[in-house]
């Protein structure tokens, strides 16, 4: 029998487990820190992440995940932006900027290529060597 409790991811707490992987007293506090970011938005569509942070007392890191999450729409504030994951240019939605996306894109199909190639190569190599076996077995007879 296994006990339902964990630690807190964010404060290191023993909590009862739930969906969250966080104690109660920390998902309340992310609430407030949610709550925080929402109302100082609809009252300044024009701010930048920074300042939603400096304002709020937020960390970006939170509030990048509120985004992701789909908590707060930034498509009402121009200016709101985050960075890629990959080479740190400002983009407003995704993980990844455009760019790196295709790049990804292209290694992948390319790392695949290669794998073909390889398997064809042993492919032929294979065929080669039962080919002279097969013309030795027959010398024989």
């Amino acid at each position: 029998m296994s006990l339902n409790v964990a630690n807190c991811d964010r404060c290191g707490k023993v909590y009862v487990k739930n969906i969250h992987g966080l104690c109660p007293n920390c998902i309340k506090d992310l609430e407030r820190q949610y709550e925080r970011c929402i109302k100082y938005l609809r009252e300044n569509r024009q701010c930048t992440i920074q300042e939603l942070s400096d304002a709020t007392e937020v960390p970006i890191k939170q509030i990048v995940r509120f985004i992701r999450e789909g908590r707060i729409s930034i498509k009402n504030n121009p200016n709101m932006t985050y960075h890629c994951e990959v080479c740190g240019a400002p983009i407003r939605e995704n993980l990844m900027c455009e760019p790196c996306r295709a790049r990804l894109a292209k290694d992948a199909s390319m790392l695949k290529e290669d794998e073909e190639r390889r398997k064809e190569q042993e492919k032929q190599k294979d065929r080669g060597s039962a080919y002279k076996i097969k013309e030795r077995l027959q010398d024989r007879l």
